[in-house]
């Protein structure tokens, strides 16, 4: 596995997603609350741009007429058909057992950390001071 830097944590603040291409593959990344996610942005359902969807609140019922909402902005929810996924692990709440979406590692990484690496080169002083997220593919 290989790993990609996709964007500076400053553009992705919380509650925010970004559609990004990482060799081919279309990954949506989320923030929830300074956690960053990333799920393929594809529904297992029929293929829904799940980066589009709506991020949602699980909704529970101990009986009717009773509901609570709980872990705001962490399921999103397909726009084409309404499968809900949980961005924190791409499980289906349509089919616990049995569907989900793929989900792909990310971090968050410094400047500093990610100008360092295995390369060879006449180098200068370089000062990088923000942080980058960064998916692992």
């Amino acid at each position: 596995m290989s790993k990609h830097v996709v964007a500076a944590v400053a553009d992705l603040p919380p509650g925010s997603r970004k559609l990004v291409m990482v060799k081919g593959r279309p990954i949506a990344v989320f923030n929830i609350g300074g956690d960053f996610f990333g799920l393929m942005n594809r529904c297992p359902h029929q293929g829904g741009d799940l980066c589009a969807g709506e991020l949602t609140g699980l909704v529970t019922a101990d009986r009717p007429g009773e509901y609570r909402m709980s872990r705001p902005g962490e399921i999103i929810r397909c726009p084409w058909h309404g499968w809900e996924f949980d961005v924190r692990t791409g499980q289906s709440w349509c089919e616990p057992g049995r569907i989900r979406t793929k989900q792909y590692p990310v971090e968050v990484a410094s400047g500093d950390a990610l100008v360092k690496g295995p390369y060879i080169a006449e180098t200068i002083p370089v000062a990088v001071e923000e942080e980058y997220v960064v998916v692992e593919v």
